[in-house]
């Protein structure tokens, strides 16, 4: 097999829960058929995997191969097939050591895959774990990868996988003059769509250049809602090492566009903020480069925040640790970066801060835009 086992941490009762859904991917009667004498190109990382009864797995591309499906390319993500790289960092086009496989990276030359890159596919497979918020891009490379198939008339396979975010709908709705690899669509942070129900919503939205439409086809989940509890086995990228990483993202996420270090660096990615500039207490700590993280922020400085692995499993959106993050932040200091529109999806998010509204006033005026959002999404919904 291509990939270890990287546990996202799981209690006896979550193993349960996850063991009874099963994947797209696991629907081999649904999707053999469609595959069978075709050159096939497969979308996938280090979360495409196939669980087995044994509580083991194998990966997608070397279950295809076993069962003589004539695999030709396979395409990564952001993070790289293997997802090994950090956040931003580019990925090289490769060739797999076991297979001899060529990995073609959509997060380095090109985002899109090339008429050329598609020019001996038939059809295109896609199951990579997502986790449901608007700027984990994810989503963005789905986006091209079904304009690029629409456009070359080449059908698309989505392998569907739960969403361990799929419980609420929360956050900014982006607004489409923001658009950017880490937020495409007008959709609030947390949308509450598996992957195969937003592709669907990408289709039926004329979301695609030019109004095109892509050849879809989802393999369902079975035994899931959208209120199942569901612990990823596999960690979905390098800073989202387990169930708690996961439910703070789109919270701890904001922090990405400012000068405030979210965890990287740590062992405790996006489950703790701080910066060296705090005020002195009881919890402090020193980022340095790990696995994920060649370049933390505040790099070998002493930071001193806030520790959150304790908190319950959230279902909305707290703000009220940027709040408290951009206060504590004195008046010498930069807080915002760069990228904070494009993780806000809008200019509203920091002009809220700065004249001094409350995490809850925040949190309010997003809710006109969810319930106009709930509505496109009702028509999509594969899961109740």
């Amino acid at each position: 097999m291509f990939f270890s086992f990287i546990s996202c941490g799981q209690d006896l009762e979550s193993k349960k829960k996850t063991l009874n859904i099963e994947t797209g991917a696991q629907q081999t009667k649904l999707y053999l058929k469609l595959l069978k004498a075709k050159n096939v190109a497969v979308v996938a990382n280090q979360t495409s995997v196939i669980f087995k009864k044994n509580n083991t797995h194998t990966h997608l591309v070397d279950s295809l191969l076993h069962l003589k499906i004539n695999i030709t390319t396979v395409f990564s993500p952001e993070h790289g097939f293997r997802g090994k790289a950090d956040a931003s960092e580019k990925v090289a086009d490769g060739k797999d050591s076991k297979t001899g496989l060529p990995i073609i990276s959509l997060y380095g030359k090109n985002k899109k895959p090339t008429k050329e890159q598609l020019k001996a596919i038939d059809i295109l497979v896609f199951d990579i774990q997502d986790v449901g918020v608007r700027f984990y891009t994810y989503i963005s490379t789905l986006h091209y990868v079904m304009e690029a198939c629409a456009e070359v008339g080449i059908p698309l396979i989505v392998f569907d996988r739960p969403n361990p975010n799929g419980h609420y709908i929360d956050g900014p709705t982006l607004e489409i003059e923001h658009k950017s690899f880490v937020g495409m669509h007008p959709v609030p942070l947390v949308y509450g769509m598996t992957i195969g129900e937003y592709a669907h919503m990408i289709n039926g939205e004329l979301w695609l250049k030019n109004n095109v439409t892509c050849n879809l086809t989802v393999i369902p989940l079975k035994n899931y809602t959208h209120q199942s509890s569901y612990s990823l086995p596999i960690r979905p990228s390098p800073n989202l090492p387990n169930d708690i990483a996961i439910n703070l993202y789109p919270s701890l996420g904001f922090f990405e566009g400012t000068t405030i270090n979210a965890g990287r660096g740590t062992e405790n990615q996006f489950q703790q903020y701080g910066a060296p500039f705090f005020l002195e207490n009881d919890f402090s700590y020193t980022p340095h480069p790990n696995f994920g993280s060649k370049y933390p922020k505040h790099n070998n400085k002493l930071c001193y925040g806030v520790y959150l692995k304790n908190i319950e499993r959230l279902n909305y959106v707290n703000m009220e640790w940027l709040v408290d993050a951009y206060k504590k932040t004195p008046k010498s200091e930069t807080f915002f970066g760069a990228t904070f529109t494009v993780h806000a999806g809008n200019t509203l998010l920091e002009n809220q801060l700065k004249n001094g509204l409350s995490a809850k006033e925040i949190q309010n005026s997003w809710h006109p835009k969810i319930e106009v959002f709930k509505q496109i999404r009702k028509k999509y919904l594969l899961y109740k």
